[in-house]
């Protein structure tokens, strides 16, 4: 197991698996919980390299003894911490993709109550966050083009990103600016081997998304998904987001929205069983 933090070194090369065949290595963030940890656990049961990256070097040193994958603990609100991942993975082997998975949301407060530092928070960690992971991790994923013929970057977003709802001000503004970026960031590589994918999931019943929304507050967190039919999981997004990657290399997803079926948009989700409307049309 390696499990390497910014700007100190704690185990084994982390490379030294990497190159041995033609497996393909991706970093994938915000990888301690949630959908980014069941996506380093499918790409590795895919024969995927993976390095992920969070701050917690506890849950790091669990996956890593789960999946065999590198790790690196990172604060990627910090700069420095974003160079340390970049000169570490420069010399541990080639990067194919990069999995912009790292996120969050904090309150429901309207536009007018909300709080400026937790609107704050959320571009830094939804949008600068991973403005400054995918500058310092550009030029080692043109080297990986070069090396597999081309290289990912895919992002996870919401569709919060595209349909504002009450009390969702700052958490879509963070998400339709991270949108934007990708669009952007689509036509500046126009030329480029790399594709760029937004995975735009709907509502996710993971184990922290909304107890962190709320400040911990765990009836308020269960009152999201109560009565809901089968929300997605986090194993759900991380399918998606595996199925885009492994698309042939000319194939490229720019947009895939994925929702519960109970799910219509971000403000009207069905409550109970979900059933069929009038009769069977049978005479």
């Amino acid at each position: 197991m390696t499990v390497d933090r910014a700007g100190e070194n704690v185990g084994e090369n982390a490379g030294d698996r990497v190159g041995e065949d033609a497996a393909k290595r991706a970093v994938v963030t915000g990888a301690s919980s949630g959908i980014g940890r069941a996506t380093v656990v499918l790409l590795r049961q895919h024969g995927w390299e993976v390095v992920a990256v969070a701050r917690r070097e506890d849950r790091l040193r669990a996956l890593a003894e789960e999946t065999g994958a590198s790790v690196f603990v990172a604060d990627l609100t910090r700069q420095d911490d974003v160079d340390a991942l970049a000169a570490h993975l420069a010399v541990t082997g080639p990067l194919h993709t990069l999995v912009n998975n790292a996120g969050g949301a904090m309150g429901l407060d309207s536009v007018e109550k909300s709080s400026a530092d937790d609107w704050a928070w959320m571009f830094e960690i939804n949008v600068l966050a991973v403005k400054r992971v995918t500058s310092a991790l550009l030029p080692l994923l043109r080297l990986g083009a070069k090396d597999a013929g081309g290289a990912d970057i895919l992002t996870v977003t919401s569709i919060a990103g595209h349909v504002a709802y009450e009390g969702g001000g700052g958490y879509n503004a963070a998400k339709f600016a991270a949108h934007a970026m990708m669009d952007v960031l689509r036509l500046e590589l126009g030329g480029e081997p790399i594709r760029v994918i937004e995975v735009a999931p709907g509502m996710v019943h993971t184990e922290e998304f909304s107890l962190n929304r709320f400040g911990g507050d765990q009836a308020r967190a269960d009152a999201v998904y109560q009565g809901v039919e089968n929300p997605l999981t986090a194993e759900d997004v991380a399918e998606t987001i595996v199925q885009s990657l492994e698309r042939p290399a000319h194939v490229d997803l720019d947009l895939v929205v994925v929702k519960p079926v109970a799910q219509s948009a971000p403000y009207k989700v069905a409550r109970g069983p979900l059933v069929p409307r009038g009769g069977t049309g049978v005479s």
